[in-house]
């Protein structure tokens, strides 16, 4: 929708087939998501990766520049001119690559907005970078975005009940009123995460100051945000009401300790899982337990979608017991919402690791596009 706004918002004007191409442009670098197809933890390792790049730009422009041409040669063959027929006017070729790389560029700026973030400068720095100002899913922006690209459609059935005459493309006003309301949007929602991101820091929780802190935006409100505070020895998430401004007000922070360095853990941070997950996370958190002989705890996570209950990281140990292996739970304090998980609902982006006694690691558990998958591992030889 944004890419058809932008498109609208005048480019239309400028050559034909703009705003197909604008639109296959702005969406085609989520086509990396067809990696899971080859692993949960595979995609989770590329997703939002070369696709998503300044470097890339140019490649996904010009991917969906080959599409909209394949997909104008078939129309005019299938009207029976043969390549050489003509179907309205001649588009601007080098134009409209221009315009596929200004779309395909929006989607960074729209994935950067929100707290999953991006890697723009790969393969020459792999950081992340996030802005954090929205959610995952923005109702308020979609619902802008589609009434600026609807309503002039029913203003045109008016206009032509009437008899009205128009001429060009109808719907640059819509476009461009709804890319402005996103972009104050983004204005007003930046200066609340600046008043959240200052009132957590000016606390201090319990005895400690914060080493850290960072703000995640919810859906619709915004003036409500999902805080984390990291201090020596813990990571601290609660709600943050910066109209007020005030960290906490209804006393629901919950607190996840930092875990003392055990072989499990060290063992679970090293796998492929790990490795990959602590890359992209901001605040890992990270669950455990021992597994008794005869038990798969990913077998029951593959069948109940995460109903096996673990424990925190430092509370491994058992005595008396001899483990057949642990599984590792880990997560990003990043989508931890407080008032989700109070009502029993956690939701969290992060996987699980399956260990056998030796520490190898047997399985991985994540959900992904395709659904939550159990990859099993060839034990080592």
């Amino acid at each position: 929708m944004f890419g058809a706004c932008l498109a609208r918002a005048g480019f239309n004007r400028k050559t034909a087939l703009a705003t197909s191409v604008m639109v296959i442009a702005a969406e085609i670098p989520d086509l990396d998501i067809f990696l899971e197809l080859r692993g949960p933890v595979y995609g989770f390792q590329h997703h939002r990766g070369a696709t998503h790049t300044l470097l890339g730009v140019p490649f996904d422009a010009a991917a969906a520049l080959l599409i909209v041409y394949a997909a104008r040669r078939l129309r005019q063959w299938r009207r029976g001119g043969g390549a050489r027929a003509r179907s309205g006017p001649a588009p601007r070729w080098g134009l409209l690559y221009a315009l596929a790389c200004v779309a395909a560029l929006s989607h960074i700026l729209l994935d950067f907005t929100n707290s999953y973030g991006v890697r723009p400068l790969m393969p020459f720095s792999y950081g992340w970078h996030h802005w954090d100002i929205v959610a995952i899913f923005e109702p308020f922006m979609w619902a802008v975005l589609f009434l600026g690209l609807v309503l002039p459609s029913l203003f045109s059935l008016i206009h032509e009940e009437i008899g009205a005459r128009h001429s060009g493309p109808r719907g640059r006003v819509a476009a461009v009123a709804a890319l402005a309301a996103v972009a104050l949007m983004w204005g007003a929602r930046d200066y609340e995460h600046r008043r959240a991101l200052a009132a957590l820091d000016a606390m201090e929780y319990g005895s400690e100051l914060p080493v850290r802190v960072s703000a995640y935006g919810t859906m619709l409100n915004i003036f409500a945000w999902n805080g984390v505070v990291e201090t020596d020895t813990a990571f601290r998430a609660m709600p943050v009401d910066s109209l007020t401004p005030e960290v906490d007000p209804r006393r629901q922070a919950r607190i996840f300790y930092k875990p003392a360095v055990t072989p499990p853990l060290t063992a679970a941070k090293a796998s492929y899982l790990g490795r990959v997950f602590l890359d992209w996370a901001d605040y890992p958190v990270f669950e455990m337990r021992q597994l008794m002989p005869g038990e798969d705890a990913l077998d029951q996570l593959g069948r109940a979608a995460g109903a096996a209950t673990l424990r925190p990281a430092a509370l491994i140990q058992e005595a008396g017991t001899a483990p057949a292996g642990y599984v590792v739970r880990m997560y990003d304090l990043r989508y931890f919402d407080v008032d989700s998980a109070l009502r029993g609902r956690r939701r969290t982006l992060g996987g699980t690791v399956q260990l056998d006694a030796e520490l190898h690691p047997v399985a991985y558990y994540m959900g992904s596009f395709f659904g939550r998958t159990v990859q099993r591992l060839q034990p080592p030889r």
